[in-house]
């Protein structure tokens, strides 16, 4: 795979049908697996405390906020530095961006955000701008890719037809190149909410909580519960990009 290879392949009809179809039955599948968890585990006083159902309400709410901000935050960056490294004339900034950000993607999350916190202190913005470089890889190289894959002729027959530079990009290039760079979004969005369990360590919250207090109180459901509803959470924004990447996505292509 090479630097700047994007991260899906394009998909056929029968492939995006199954792509709409396995993560809900697999979200189904874990959140089955949690009920059972919650009905036949022996389920103490500790326990309880843990799950507290207005707790826990809290902290997928915060995970989701973590989520939004994060990602929001990539797509306002990576987007348009995207835009900018694709044109002529940057080719040694673009193998920089993707060099640093191929780095800043192998750091474990933890030790990301722990530099962060270093600089930052604790609170959620501490977690939004280390969970953002830590995904910004993806929405970068599928933007440059997306981009890049468009066909020339295209581009030439705008040009004949008038349009400006910006009109090519805004009418031609960015909606041929939608496709990929919302593979790429989609990306980013998992990895974000994936992550978005570790914010706890800095003081964000998240749904962390609840599988730490586990952990420390040595309770195996609340772990287990705590880990599922992580799990269902990137399933759900993997879904709901999956149909975003469907219908933003020009006809026929």
């Amino acid at each position: 795979m090479t630097a700047l290879q994007p991260l899906r392949r394009q998909k056929t009809p029968l492939s995006e049908r199954l792509d709409l179809i396995v993560t809900p039955v697999f979200a189904s599948i874990l959140a089955l697996l949690a009920l059972v968890v919650w009905l036949y585990s022996d389920i103490d006083s500790t326990t309880l405390r843990i799950l507290d159902p207005e707790t826990i309400a809290r902290q997928i709410r915060q995970t989701i906020i973590l989520g939004f901000l994060s990602s929001g935050l990539v797509v306002l960056t990576a987007v348009p530095i995207g835009i900018i490294v694709s044109r002529r004339g940057f080719p040694r900034l673009k193998s920089f961006l993707v060099d640093f950000l191929g780095l800043a993607q192998a750091l474990p999350a933890y030790g990301l955000i722990v530099i962060f916190f270093t600089f930052m202190g604790t609170g959620i913005e501490t977690v939004v701008y280390a969970l953002a470089l830590f995904s910004l890889l993806p929405v970068l190289r599928n933007t440059i890719v997306g981009l890049e894959q468009v066909d020339k002729s295209v581009i030439d027959a705008g040009r004949g037809m008038g349009y400006s530079r910006f009109q090519v990009l805004t009418k031609i290039e960015l909606p041929l190149a939608v496709p990929v760079i919302m593979a790429g979004v989609r990306t980013a969005i998992v990895i974000n909410i994936g992550m978005a369990a570790l914010a706890f360590l800095v003081g964000g919250g998240g749904i962390g909580e609840t599988i730490n207090s586990g952990l420390k109180n040595n309770r195996g459901p609340a772990i287990l519960i705590g880990a599922v509803l992580v799990a269902i959470l990137a399933m759900v924004f993997d879904f709901l990009s999956a149909l975003a990447e469907k219908y933003l996505k020009p006809k026929g292509v």
